[in-house]
């Protein structure tokens, strides 16, 4: 799909060779709830797929996230053609674990390296902001994703059972 250029957002827009990462705002609620009711894309990720409903919820809390933090969630644009590819970035998760690095980007994305592009640029940016701690977590079975973030200089450092899966547990720690 293509769409009109990102919005300008001082601060929080982050380009990288390939790719436009932009806060999310409410006329990203249609690419959103395609992305997150997909089972191929959300059904590994914290909570599986979600409603149309839980989805404006979750862009609402992302908007107010960016709000009061400075750093959040972003969505991601092959910055030639505008198109929709995904998500990644910051988020601090439920079970209290930290602040934690994201990205779900269509499957159609696989292999040519935009979720690694994404993931890193978040991650930069994460420490910038001053998070000495980011962590992520993967599926044990998920080795793309698991590579993904071992590429981008995180380390495992945890594990722990979910939905009847071990989970890793990978941190970066800000250099000083």
């Amino acid at each position: 799909m293509r769409l009109a250029p990102p919005v300008p957002m001082p601060g929080r827009l982050v380009r990288t060779p390939r790719l436009t990462l932009v806060p999310p705002g409410k006329e990203n609620l249609p690419d959103l709830i395609r992305l997150k009711s997909d089972p191929r894309v959300f059904e590994l990720m914290l909570h599986g797929t979600r409603s149309e409903e839980r989805t404006r919820e979750e862009l609402e809390d992302d908007i107010e996230f960016w709000q009061v933090r400075g750093y959040g969630t972003w969505c991601v644009y092959l910055t030639g053609t505008g198109e929709f590819l995904g998500i990644a970035g910051l988020m601090e998760r439920p079970d209290g674990r930290g602040v934690a690095m994201r990205f779900a980007l269509w499957p159609e994305c696989r292999g040519k390296g935009y979720a690694r592009e994404a993931a890193r640029a978040g991650l930069e940016f994460g420490h910038r902001a001053g998070l000495d701690r980011i962590i992520a977590v993967a599926w044990e079975e998920n080795h793309a994703s698991r590579a993904v973030l071992q590429d981008i200089g995180m380390v495992e450092c945890d594990a722990f059972p979910y939905r009847g899966r071990r989970m890793i547990v990978f941190e970066s720690l800000r250099s000083r």
